[in-house]
């Protein structure tokens, strides 16, 4: 077994040894992205189940997230999605909103865990054991699974978005905040899928309204 995936299951086989045996993982995609919803995903793996390559979805190419999406989603005991979109980020600002996406994706599994590992965010709203780890999408191998989920829906629709909205480069920017992207707020302003508490949109809003006003 390699070093990394013995690192990535360190965490899973200490709760296996404790008497645990549904692991849930839990990551969301996209809290910093201009666009487009913040995607949260839940994940329980099978115990003692060996993904090989599995890791961090923000260090995997692409082709091979979509490999090992289809993998983790074909062997997992249970997984949910949950789509936040952008109005309920500007209406209750990303980390309330991501934390409700996140109880939300473990009430709706349709296996209720024994433990649950949580990537970074604390929700201590949950009546099940649960531990939440920096960086943990790069630690655990249950929360990376959830990350490569979350991240692959996402881009799916950020995917079809670019073909609703082709003046943004959504198929390449996936939302976030590049130098093109943004000229193209600026050019075109923003459309139904940007987050308008987010900058530069925030600004360009306001501005909008400015000249609409002194008009």
């Amino acid at each position: 077994m390699k070093d990394q995936e013995i690192d990535l299951y360190k965490y899973e086989n200490n709760l296996l040894d404790s008497g645990y045996e549904r692991i849930c993982g839990i990551d969301e995609a996209g809290r910093g992205s201009l666009a487009g919803p913040c995607v949260v995903a839940s994940c329980i793996l099978p115990p003692f189940l060996r993904i090989d390559g599995i890791n961090d979805s923000k260090q995997l190419s692409p082709k091979k997230r979509e490999q090992l999406y289809k993998i983790i989603i074909r062997e997992a005991i249970a997984y949910k999605v949950i789509f936040i979109p952008e109005e309920e980020i500007d209406k209750h600002n990303i980390y309330q909103a991501t934390k409700k996406g996140m109880i939300d994706a473990v009430e709706g599994l349709k296996v209720k865990p024994d433990y649950v590992l949580i990537d970074a965010m604390p929700i201590s709203q949950i009546d099940i054991p649960h531990e939440s780890i920096i960086h943990g999408d790069a630690l655990s191998a249950s929360i990376a699974a959830a990350s490569i989920i979350a991240k692959v829906e996402r881009d799916h629709f950020m995917d079809k978005m670019d073909i609703k909205y082709p003046n943004y480069g959504f198929k390449h920017n996936k939302g976030y905040g590049t130098k093109a992207h943004m000229d193209a707020i600026m050019k075109f302003g923003p459309c139904e899928i940007h987050r308008k508490t987010y900058e530069p949109v925030a600004s360009y809003l306001l501005k909008d309204r400015q000249i609409k006003f002194d008009f």
